[in-house]
Order: structure tokens, then C-alpha cells, then sequence
């Protein structure tokens, strides 16, 4: 069972930056998709960036130039650069495979808020 532990998050005005990070384990996590994930209150969960294991990235228009996604294999790490942040970024995100398993485990989320 994969275990994901995310951490990064806190409260940055407009126009801040964050880096999330997500520590991964439990599998092999090189050979995955890995996404970033977000939940804003009252909306459903959503997906911000994904990146394959060879590198390459796919963005939501939303985030597209301003959200960067990484990994380190061999640390098992995936991060999320947020740079120019706005109020409606403000969610718990979180990272997991891309696609999701089948029922998805999530980790506990850390919490953005981008407010002035």
C-alpha cells in the first residue's frame, strides 16, 4: 500500500510562492505517473499538474505557467513550485498516482491559503 505524506502548504498572499513537496512509498514509485491534486471547500478534487516518469508534465489551464511539477526518483519525491498565487489556488493539496488507483489512498493533504 502506497503511503504519501504531503507538506509545504501555509498562508502566502497574492502573488506569493510555495514549493509542495510528497514524499512517496510502499511501491515502486519510479515506474508511476505521479499528480497533484486539489480540493477547495465545496468543490470537488481536481487535477493541477501531472508528470510521467520519465519527466514529461501535462498542467490544467489554471496553473499553466505558473505551477511547475518535479520528481527525484530516486528520492521518491514529488514537488509542486506555485509562483504567482492567487486567492482562487487556496485548497488542500495532494499528491497520488496518475491515474488513480482503485479506491484511490490519500495522504492527508497540506493546506494553501493565498489571502491579503
Amino acid at each position: 500500500q502506497v503511503q504519501l505524506v504531503e507538506s509545504g502548504g501555509g498562508l502566502v498572499q497574492p502573488g506569493g510562492s510555495l514549493r509542495l513537496s510528497c514524499a512517496a512509498s510502499g511501491r515502486i514509485f519510479s515506474i508511476y505517473a505521479m499528480g497533484w491534486y486539489r480540493q477547495a471547500p465545496g468543490k470537488q478534487r481536481e487535477l493541477v499538474a501531472r508528470i510521467r516518469s520519465g519527466g514529461s508534465t501535462v498542467y490544467a489551464d489554471s496553473v499553466k505557467g505558473r505551477f511547475t511539477i518535479s520528481r527525484d526518483n530516486a528520492k521518491n519525491m514529488v514537488y509542486l513550485q506555485m509562483n504567482s498565487l492567487k486567492p482562487e489556488d487556496t485548497a488542500v493539496y495532494y499528491c497520488n498516482s496518475f491515474p488513480l488507483s482503485t479506491p484511490p489512498s490519500w495522504g492527508q493533504g497540506t493546506q494553501v491559503t493565498v489571502s491579503s
